[in-house]
């Protein structure tokens, strides 16, 4: 890696985790689809999984997050089986098709938001099921697992304290489990993998500190509009990494 890289990776993980200290996710939306312009798939979800989870800890031991376990147990049956899909997929399938699928996925929940579209109603928990499957399969693929998340619980939580919480707290658990997934894989112990989260871990902390400063003083309505622009950004990021 030369200077320009390192410099590169070190201003998309602090922008990646200063999004995470706001909104309560994101780190991954914006991190992987960027660095893998400069590093494998292969190496980045895994690098960006161990960051998620050490970061989900830190909001939810140090913040006093509002965490709505109910709406996490019902969601984490699915999530299960599709982590283990996606881990499958990850090292067998080719990339281009899922990137391009996945960035349109992305860019098209990002307009809804941007433009204040979507519904504000409440959905049923059976829309757990379904999205606990993608979200599973996708964060095990592309560590971004957050879209379908993020879309099930906008329409069951409308506090955003309590969103940002119950995010963390799905996040945490989730990528504890993704973490037993690939350390079985032998995906968190290639070579470069150790040294490399010692020089991230630093920028995660002073990410999520700046967010969580900025996360006390905006209003839902600017939650979601910033959500709607980071997903735009990835989605476009995605589409542009398949295409090119």
């Amino acid at each position: 890696m030369t200077s320009d890289i390192y410099l590169a990776a070190f201003f998309i993980l602090l922008s990646a985790y200063f999004i995470r200290g706001i909104t309560g996710f994101g780190s991954g939306l914006i991190a992987i689809p960027l660095l893998v312009h400069f590093l494998p798939l292969t190496f980045v979800v895994p690098l960006v999984l161990v960051l998620d989870l050490v970061a989900s800890i830190v909001l939810s031991r140090h913040m006093r997050l509002k965490v709505r376990w109910d709406e996490i147990k019902i969601l984490l049956p699915t999530t299960i089986i599709g982590m283990l899909i996606g881990a499958v997929l990850l090292v067998n399938l080719p990339r281009e098709p899922l990137l391009i699928g996945l960035g349109l996925f992305v860019i098209f929940f990002s307009l809804r938001y941007l433009f204040n579209i979507h519904s504000e109603k409440s959905v049923s928990r059976w829309w757990a099921l379904p999205t606990g499957l993608g979200g599973g399969m996708i964060g095990a693929m592309f560590g971004t697992g957050g879209p379908p998340y993020v879309v099930y619980l906008t329409h069951r939580l409308h506090d955003k304290t309590e969103f940002r919480g119950t995010l963390s707290g799905l996040f945490m658990l989730d990528g504890a489990l993704r973490v037993v997934t690939f350390l079985i894989m032998g995906l968190l112990l290639q070579d470069g993998m150790f040294g490399a989260l010692l020089m991230a871990l630093p920028l995660m902390g002073l990410g999520l500190y700046l967010g969580n400063k900025v996360h006390l003083g905006i209003s839902n309505r600017q939650q979601l509009a910033m959500v709607g622009g980071l997903l735009l950004v990835s989605g476009g990021s995605l589409l542009w990494k398949a295409l090119h």
